[in-house]
């Protein structure tokens, strides 16, 4: 290669770099809960031209995304429990003030599409139904195992369920195991039951065990895509996306 070869290519480079780094600028980084997943897809054609940008949405587990931004991940915005929004307010990961409510879901019971679909609807039903189902699957690092396990313990049946308990890393897999018939029975938040292919929702666990999450959107603290984040989160916690998360299984 010639110098002036050398110097043409070199060039060209640099520009392709500049390229891709303005590029990368001008896209919101969002970082979301699989809870509020399905609706946030839903609505994210309309929401990218609210936000005016490019939006980029990476899904995980609340507590896996509240990992990342104390270690110091550059996001522009996050939907997560709002458990975890708050601890990251107060962090300063996120700024409070822009901190906006999304809905709740509660937490339901996921089985194959086709199999029989035995009775949930109060506690004897529901003790019956998982102490004949062969296994379950729930998230272990997801925000309603702590109320699942309690749900439990008031059963009497705590033994009998760490026996045949299948947990994953989120509910996505969680999901897999049951769509793939290794276990008989999901439990986690409908929102994250209803969108799955080759899943139904058998019902919401009986009134007395149900617990419901809360889910928030927040700006980063140093988001460097502020007005276009904003745009973003107003659009999703729109009144007009309300029929889109109820559809989904997240009320308001």
């Amino acid at each position: 290669m010639t110098f002036r070869a050398m110097v043409r290519y070199a060039v060209v480079l640099a520009a392709a770099i500049a390229f891709i780094e303005a590029a990368a600028a001008q896209t919101v980084v969002v970082l979301s809960s699989h809870g509020v997943r399905a609706p946030v897809e839903r609505l994210m054609a309309q929401c990218t031209r609210a936000a005016g940008r490019q939006v980029s949405v990476t899904y995980g587990t609340s507590s896996s995304i509240r990992q990342r931004m104390t270690g110091g991940e550059t996001v522009d915005a996050v939907l997560a429990t709002t458990e975890v929004v708050d601890a990251l307010a107060k962090g300063s990961q996120l700024d409070s003030s822009s901190r906006t409510p999304l809905g709740r879901a509660g937490i339901g019971l996921g089985i194959r599409a086709g199999v029989p679909r035995p009775k949930i609807g109060t506690a004897a039903e529901i003790k019956v139904t998982l102490l004949n189902a062969k296994s379950v699957a729930y998230a272990a690092d997801g925000a309603s195992r702590p109320h699942i396990e309690r749900m439990f313990e008031r059963l009497g049946i705590v033994n009998e369920m760490s026996a045949k308990a299948l947990l994953e890393q989120g509910s996505t897999r969680a999901a897999e195991r049951v769509v793939g018939g290794d276990a008989e029975i999901l439990l986690t938040l409908v929102s994250e039951i209803l969108p799955v292919a080759g899943l139904e929702l058998l019902g919401p666990v009986p009134a007395e065990f149900q617990s419901y999450i809360s889910f928030a959107g927040a700006l980063a603290a140093r988001a460097s895509s502020r007005d276009a984040a904003r745009a973003f989160i107003d659009c999703v916690a729109a009144p007009a996306a309300a029929p889109t998360f109820a559809e989904l299984g997240i009320e308001r």
